[in-house]
C-alpha cells in the first residue's frame, strides 16, 4: 500500500503543475479572432500588483488564463486538414491597427513566370532524388551531395572527334557553369530592374526606349567613324548621312573643339587683346639661379686652362738635344705602388749595375 500511495502522490504532483483548461472570469472578454487579439475588461487586484515579491507571478498567471481563453475560441472554429497539418481558417479582422509602413506590394512576376502564366504551364512538384544507373543509388538533383556525385561519376570525361585531343574537358566544363551561372544572375538583375521600372541601357550609347532613335543611331555612327586612325578624314559619307548635333557629341569624338571661340567684335578690340597679349609675354622675367651660373663659369673656365696646359706639354717619347734632332726613347717612368705596402710580400730588390 505504500508504493501505491507514493505513485498517487508523484501523479498528483505532476497534475498540480499543468492548469487546468477552463478559465472563469467574472466579465467575459472581447475577442478579435482575425488579429489573436482578447481584450480583458476586467480589474486588476491592486494588492498583488503592489506587492513587490508576487507582482511577476500574478501578471505571468493573468497572461497564461487570457492566452488559454484565446486558444480556446481559435479550436471551436473549423478546422481542416492540409498536407498532414490540422489548419484553421481565421475570420476577417475587426479591429483596425496601425502601421509603421505601408502594405507590401505584391511581387511582380519575371519573364519566365508571365510566359508560364500565358502558356498555361503549371509547376509540378519534383521528387528530391533520382536514381541513377551509372552509380547504382539515389542522387540528389541538388545541393552539394550532386557536385559530389557529379564528381564522381564524371572521373573520365571523352574528347569528340571533331576538336583538338588536348582539349581540357574539365576547363571546358567548369567554363560553360560558369557562364550559365553568369547568365542566369544577368537574368535576375534583369528581372530586378523590370519590377522596379528602370531602364537597362543597350551596350555602347544609352537608350530611352526599347529602340535607339534616329539621333542616338546618327551619334553612333560618327563616333564609330572618328575612331579611326585619321579621326574618319578619309572615310565615306553614307547616303543620306547628316553630322551629327547635340550635347555631347564633340566629347566622344576626339580631336573635336571642345568650345568655340567667340569671334572679335570690332578691330580696336583685336588691337587690344594683341597688346595685352604682348605686356603680358614682356612682363615675364627668366628665373636665375645665381649659384648654378656660376659654378657653370668656374667650371669652363677650369676646362679652358687644363686645355691650355695640355697644348704646351711636349709629345711623350721624345726627348730634345741642342744641336741635334730629338731621339725617341721608350723608357717609362715607374709609377709608385697605390695603397699601403703590404710587409709580407717578399719582392726581389733593385737590380744594380
Amino acid at each position: 500500500m505504500d508504493i501505491v500511495n507514493e505513485i498517487l502522490e508523484k501523479e498528483q504532483k505532476k497534475a498540480e503543475k499543468y492548469k487546468p483548461i477552463t478559465v472563469e472570469k467574472h466579465l467575459d472578454v472581447e475577442y478579435d479572432l482575425g488579429t489573436l487579439l482578447v481584450y480583458d475588461t476586467n480589474d486588476l487586484d491592486s494588492k498583488l500588483l503592489n506587492a513587490n515579491s508576487n507582482r511577476d507571478e500574478y501578471l505571468q498567471s493573468l497572461s497564461r488564463d487570457n492566452t488559454q481563453l484565446l486558444l480556446n475560441k481559435i479550436w471551436e472554429l473549423p478546422t481542416e486538414r492540409i498536407d498532414e497539418a490540422i489548419v484553421v481558417r481565421l475570420p476577417q479582422p475587426t479591429t483596425v491597427l496601425p502601421r509603421s509602413k505601408p502594405v507590401p506590394k505584391p511581387k511582380p512576376l519575371t519573364k519566365w513566370q508571365e510566359f508560364a502564366k500565358a502558356k498555361g504551364i503549371t509547376k509540378q512538384k519534383k521528387d528530391k532524388l533520382k536514381w541513377d544507373e551509372q552509380l547504382q543509388k539515389w542522387v540528389p538533383l541538388y545541393g552539394f551531395r550532386k557536385a559530389a556525385a557529379e564528381k564522381e561519376k564524371d572521373w573520365l570525361i571523352e574528347v569528340p572527334q571533331h576538336m583538338d585531343p588536348m582539349t581540357d574537358m574539365y576547363e571546358k566544363k567548369a567554363g560553360e557553369k560558369s557562364e550559365k551561372v553568369a547568365k542566369n544572375e544577368l537574368q535576375r538583375l534583369k528581372n530586378i530592374a523590370r519590377s522596379r521600372k528602370v531602364k537597362i541601357p543597350r551596350v555602347g550609347l544609352p537608350v530611352t526606349s526599347d529602340k535607339a532613335s534616329a539621333t542616338q543611331l546618327s551619334t553612333a555612327a560618327v563616333v564609330a567613324k572618328a575612331s579611326t586612325a585619321s579621326l574618319g578624314k578619309f572615310q565615306d559619307k553614307l547616303p543620306k548621312e547628316q553630322e551629327a548635333r547635340g550635347k555631347g557629341v564633340h566629347e566622344l569624338i576626339p580631336g573635336k573643339e571642345r568650345k568655340r571661340k567667340a569671334p572679335v567684335p570690332t578691330p580696336q578690340a583685336e588691337k587690344q587683346n594683341n597688346l595685352n597679349l604682348i605686356d603680358k609675354i614682356l612682363s615675364k622675367r627668366p628665373k636665375i639661379d645665381m649659384e648654378k651660373a656660376v659654378s657653370h663659369h668656374i667650371h669652363k673656365e677650369q676646362t679652358q686652362r687644363s686645355e691650355e696646359k695640355k697644348n704646351m706639354k711636349p709629345a711623350k717619347g721624345k726627348r730634345k738635344v741642342k744641336g741635334g734632332n730629338a731621339t725617341n726613347f721608350s723608357a717609362k717612368k715607374p709609377k709608385a705602388g697605390k695603397g699601403q705596402r703590404n710587409m709580407n710580400k717578399k719582392t726581389p730588390g733593385r737590380k744594380r749595375r
